[in-house]
């Protein structure tokens, strides 16, 4: 029997008489029908107030959640405003020495290049590799710098460079639309560094790896996680003669099954026969779905055919259930093979055309819209993850929490890729760590992996705001665990401790209209891709582009973050960092070490409210050291200098977060006065400033930052000694973005 909102009915009753054609919309049916209400459609959508009966996150009736395909975070959104994308102030250093935007396929260097829908056949590139194998070697252990030589055609295994291809807004105006109508996240990554598989079972049931092994501090194995696509691939037809799966089925409850146990109402819309081989449906991967009998909830509201036209006829009836997962067929995914991102925007818009559909149930529904992960596409900022193994078998960073359980363990035991015997003809042992990455070691982090995209619509995210907090596909179940009071026990405590739970990203109290920006002209969507299909293949630039990201501001949800990091120099060189959480959420800092960029960069989690310090760092032989700390929303810290001129300085930073300032407070342990210069390096046009430091004595400087929407950069330097210090001051309030991103 199905459910729907406590309405226990037949399936076939609920019925709208749709077909299996209802889920293929390939391009070529996207010219016709209603194709032209797109823009309609999000003005419908921000014409809805929000419903406000109790200012809380109880007000959400219904949460519908849909994850599309393949696609980074900078690929789509790198020159949108008021975000961090190419425009961002502190890119990471390169083994090389040059900031991240400079890969190597292997050949030469490739930067960001537009995809220009004009010159090339932009909008149909071929997949580029992404599985665990060649996400990890590009990744690099944080390293970065040879994207583009493991991210190669994924059919001929040719080296491209499609992977530092991007999109502007000629080419994808309704996405671009979607995020100026209501909230894009900045920060939000795929939960592991693999493919569709590995990400999509985390999203449907919080974790890809065994959670008993994880919580007794056991690395993963492939027996026990989802390293590559296997479990939800699956061949046959259902529900006659059913699928036949590979791999053993995972045990754990999914998203779906902790509801269910909750009595809350869900169901997964989809085409099972027609769902990229099962490879959408996270949870064929568990046992509880494979095992399900006919009349079960997990039968009949996960495994069976439920159409947009269901979703459609159940919001105009009142009926959606609480929660709701909208699956794509491979021609509507958004993937970069098969589609593209016009069926994308297609489908994203004929879902929130059901939902908008019924005034009243969109004003008690959040739609979340994100990727399962980033294909082969670039992304500059640094994965957040717990510290990475050194060649020699010593961790390359700290925690405040017990992470032990938190790796994958490539050589874990012998694991057959039934992937290829079964669909490709042939066994084949699986390999987890490329040859060429096998210095890196066979024990690795299994995430978070690169930034992904998500558009957060409701009626409570409108106004084209940025959200910065740290969140992954974890993410969106612990949001359901907010507003529905159950748990997902597979989530990880690393997880919980450095990921948000999306609520920060609305605002459910204020009863006043949002911002309303100006949308892009959507119309233009549905005639661009048959254009492109007559223009030559896309292929990088012999010479790097100027990429530009555009000028201005966005308004910005607050971040949960008060962080500082400070430091002590031995008259011996030894260096110490100090790494201080005094906000509400954990953090992840990347500290790497100019003197040493080919090392693995060390990362530190520190729960909120906690602190650490590490002594691994030394002056060279000349004396001098030069760090960089970076963390998320724009944290930066750079201590410089020489061991000499910096054993007797030493500098700390308030917060006064009420009043919108922050002093610097400078010590002085030598038996001699010091001058020390400040100078500011963005949004305030005051200074230089100096100070005399008396012999063991300190000095303060004081900024008010109300005139830069809280932003800083200040650095203050003396003979020997160097620390710049940038990022912004939360309160709690809605702020502005980096005033100075994209200048």
């Amino acid at each position: 029997m199905a459910r729907d909102d406590g309405d226990q009915t037949t399936q076939s009753a609920e019925r709208g008489g749709a077909t299996r054609r209802d889920f293929l919309l390939g391009a070529g049916a996207m010219v016709a029908g209603a194709i032209s209400m797109a823009p309609s459609t999000i003005r419908a959508a921000l014409a809805v107030k929000a419903n406000r009966a109790t200012r809380s996150i109880k007000d959400v009736a219904h949460v519908v959640i849909m994850m599309m395909e393949n696609r980074s975070f900078d690929h789509y959104f790198g020159t949108m405003r008021g975000v961090r994308g190419f425009g961002d102030r502190w890119p990471i250093p390169l083994p090389s020495g040059k900031p991240v935007w400079y890969q190597s396929d292997g050949t030469r260097e490739i930067t960001p290049f537009h995809l220009d829908r004009k010159r090339a056949n932009a909008l149909k590139l071929d997949s580029t590799s992404h599985n665990f194998v060649d996400q990890q070697a590009a990744w690099n252990q944080g390293r970065y710098g040879n994207w583009p030589m493991f991210k190669v055609d994924e059919i001929t295994g040719k080296a491209t460079g499609h992977s530092m291809g991007h999109y502007t807004r000629a080419e994808i105006p309704f996405q671009f639309a979607l995020a100026e109508a209501f909230t894009l996240c900045d920060n939000y990554h795929c939960s592991v560094i693999g493919g569709t598989d590995p990400n999509r079972i985390v999203y449907f049931s919080g974790s890809n790896f065994d959670p008993g092994r994880r919580d007794r501090g056991l690395p993963a194995v492939p027996a026990t996680s989802e390293p590559e696509n296997l479990r939800c691939w699956v061949s046959g037809t259902w529900p006659e003669p059913g699928y036949e799966y590979l791999g053993e089925g995972f045990d754990w409850p999914t998203i779906p099954d902790v509801l269910e146990k909750a009595g809350i109402p869900w169901r997964i819309y989809q085409d099972p026969n027609d769902n990229w081989n099962g490879a959408m449906n996270g949870c064929l991967a568990f046992n509880s779905f494979r095992n399900a009998k006919p009349g079960s909830p997990i039968y009949e509201n996960g495994m069976s055919d439920w159409s947009l036209n269901d979703l459609a006829a159940h919001v105009r009836a009142g009926r959606l259930p609480a929660v709701s997962w909208v699956v794509p067929s491979q021609a509507q995914s958004e993937h970069a093979c098969g589609s593209g991102p016009v069926s994308g925007a297609h489908f994203i818009n004929r879902v929130l055309q059901a939902l908008v559909a019924n005034p009243d149930v969109w004003s008690k529904t959040v739609l979340f819209v994100t990727f399962d992960e980033n294909d082969g596409f670039f992304d500059h900022v640094p994965n957040p993850a717990v510290p990475s193994y050194n060649p020699d078998g010593s961790l390359a960073g700290a925690a405040t929490m017990d992470v032990r359980g938190m790796y994958f363990d490539a050589g874990g035991n012998e694991h057959v890729d039934l992937l290829f015997s079964k669909f490709r003809g042939k066994e084949a042992k699986a390999r987890y760590i490329d040859p060429r990455d096998e210095h890196n070691g066979m024990i690795r982090p299994f995430g978070m992996g690169p930034r992904v995209p998500m558009y957060v619509v409701s009626p409570w995210s409108t106004g084209g705001w940025v959200a910065s907090e740290l969140f992954d596909h974890t993410s969106v179940a612990q949001f359901l665990e907010k507003r529905f009071g159950v748990v997902v026990p597979a989530i990880s405590p690393w997880h919980r401790a450095v990921s948000g739970d999306l609520t920060s990203a609305f605002d459910f109290a204020s009863p006043g209209d949002q911002e309303r920006p100006k949308l892009p002209d959507t119309l233009l969507t549905w005639t661009i891709e048959p254009q492109q299909i007559s223009l030559p293949p896309v292929s990088p630039p012999e010479s790097p582009e100027k990429v530009v990201q555009e000028p201005g501001m966005r308004p910005s949800r607050p971040t949960p973050y008060a962080l500082q990091v400070e430091s002590a120099v031995a008259p011996d060189g030894r260096i110490t960092l100090h790494f201080i959480n005094g906000g509400a959420k954990g953090a992840v800092f990347h500290v790497y070490d100019h003197q040493h960029l080919d090392r693995i960069p060390r990362r530190y989690t520190v729960e909120a409210g906690k602190a650490l310090e590490d002594t691994a760092w030394a002056a060279s032989a000349r004396g001098d050291y030069d760090l960089l700390v970076l963390c998320t929303n724009g944290f930066a810290r750079t201590f410089k200098g020489s061991a000499a001129g910096s054993s007797s300085l030493a500098m700390t930073l308030a917060y006064d977060a009420p009043a919108a300032a922050i002093r610097a407070t400078i010590r002085n342990n030598g038996a001699a006065p010091v001058d020390v210069a400040i100078a500011a390096n963005a949004y305030c046009k005051d200074g230089p400033w100096t100070l005399r430091v008396a012999a063991n004595g300190k000095a303060d400087q004081s900024w008010t930052l109300t005139d830069s929407a809280n932003w800083y950069d200040f650095t203050v330097s003396a003979l020997g000694f160097e620390r710049r210090f940038a990022g912004r001051v939360d309160n709690g309030r809605d702020l502005r973005s980096d005033p100075a991103m994209g200048t």
